[in-house]
């Protein structure tokens, strides 16, 4: 029997303690409703929302029960001859709906030569010699940390928040503050090397404080901030992420990393590329993310699971921009007229989000020569169609159903009523 090129799947929610609340709006809830087998409980944290192979939450066809991993296995022509040279009989990327409600770890992903290494080295630890690169595309307004601040914005704070400087000690601080304080921000752009040695200096020295060091200079910070101080435009949203973050991670070193790290915000339809080897942490709202397939992660902060420090110091890659470098303009996805690409500089995904506003609206698409999954994330009913294969097509009348779609099928998204938006991450080799 020949395997259909579309099937809906069922996917699974995970709940961890930064997830959103059901009843606070968690977007993981609202789509996992309709999923069979899924209980709801408004007081529960639902996180995160997985849709692909990997085995820590593996998604299955609806009709079956059978897990996608192992029909693909059987099936492998689904994924397309070019992707099976390259990545062999399995989805290469990680597709997934989070909804935060508070800062996830401060972490990094291992590049795949150190993935390959700790795995080998602590395979309870690190479950996968994988790489993994990731995605966030905003569904809601969204923060997070997303790599080092330019050298001169941290020796301005070092200069400006005393329990800044005493957490990574005077030495540290003042050979900082020396470095980059009085230099102008053209001739740091040609002293690369120079920033990178600072920063990683700096961070391992943050990051290895002395525990009761830090709580102690945490709690003289929160208290100087919530009398006051630092509400002027010297410090901004800092002031409030600091209070945010102790509430949640009360005395926590990752506090800190609010004077070091990136706050990036992105409104809808706004994403972010985080490469491996580069410090970040989600710090609220609801994403779609990418990844290539693998749940290694390298902690450091903000977290109650186990921190690699010593690993994490030494693996970044100490590189810095502003903010507005973070972001991933999409694109216009060839001759479509609703749907635009975000195409970060890797092999193992993309992502396409299609907008529909009115009823009638329609995309057709030529047959991408790699496998993809849909979502959709609003809805009010709509329809997918299969060139040359009536049977095959889908009606979508729930947000949040979603669907794997073989190599090289032509489809089309059809707006039968509502507002239709779906995301749809995919390779091509």
């Amino acid at each position: 029997m020949t395997a259909p090129s579309i099937f809906e799947l069922t996917c699974s929610a995970q709940c961890y303690d930064w997830g959103k609340l059901g009843k606070h709006g968690s977007k993981v809830s609202h789509f996992a409703k309709g999923t069979p087998g899924f209980t709801y409980d408004q007081d529960k944290p639902y996180a995160e929302l997985w849709m692909g192979t990997h085995p820590s939450c593996p998604s299955r066809l609806l009709d079956t029960n059978e897990s996608l991993k192992e029909y693909l296995a059987k099936n492998p022509k689904l994924l397309g001859q070019k992707v099976i040279d390259k990545f062999g009989d399995d989805l290469p990327f990680l597709f997934k709906v989070l909804a935060i409600r508070k800062a996830l770890s401060i972490q990094a992903h291992p590049n795949k030569t150190l993935a390959r290494k700790l795995h080998s080295e602590r395979p309870d630890i690190y479950k996968d010699p994988n790489h993994k690169p990731e995605m966030a595309v905003a569904l809601t307004p969204f923060s997070g940390f997303c790599g080092f601040r330019p050298p001169w914005e941290i020796a301005r704070f070092l200069s400006l928040v005393p329990e800044f400087s005493n957490v990574v000690g005077s030495s540290v601080s003042q050979s900082f503050q020396s470095t980059f304080l009085s230099k102008d921000k053209d001739q740091q752009e040609q002293d690369e090397e120079i920033k990178k040695k600072g920063l990683k200096e700096l961070f391992s020295a943050l990051m290895m404080a002395d525990e009761d060091l830090v709580k102690r200079e945490v709690a003289k910070l929160v208290e100087r901030f919530g009398e006051g101080e630092g509400e002027g435009e010297e410090f901004g949203e800092e002031r409030k992420l600091v209070g945010t973050l102790n509430r949640d991670f009360e005395g926590d070193v990752g506090i800190f990393c609010t004077f070091v790290l990136n706050i990036v915000h992105l409104k809808p339809g706004e994403a972010v590329f985080l490469k491996a080897d580069e410090p970040h942490a989600y710090l609220d709202g609801d994403i779609m993310e990418c990844m290539a397939t693998s749940d290694n992660v390298v902690r450091a902060g903000l977290t109650p699971k186990l921190r690699d420090v010593p690993t994490l110091t030494s693996m970044l890659t100490y590189t810095s921009s502003p903010p507005s470098s973070q972001i991933l303009p999409p694109v216009p996805f060839k001759s479509t007229k609703h749907t635009t690409l975000y195409d970060p500089p890797i092999d193992e995904f993309s992502v396409l989000v299609t907008h529909l506003v009115n009823a009638g609206d329609r995309e057709v698409f030529d047959g991408i020569e790699g496998p993809s999954i849909i979502i959709f994330t609003a809805l009010g009913r709509a329809r997918v169609v299969v060139e040359g294969g009536r049977e095959e097509d889908k009606t979508v009348e729930r947000e949040g159903q979603v669907f794997f779609v073989a190599a090289g099928v032509k489809l089309e998204i059809v707006n039968l009523e509502g507002v239709v938006t779906a995301y749809r991450a995919f390779v091509e080799a």
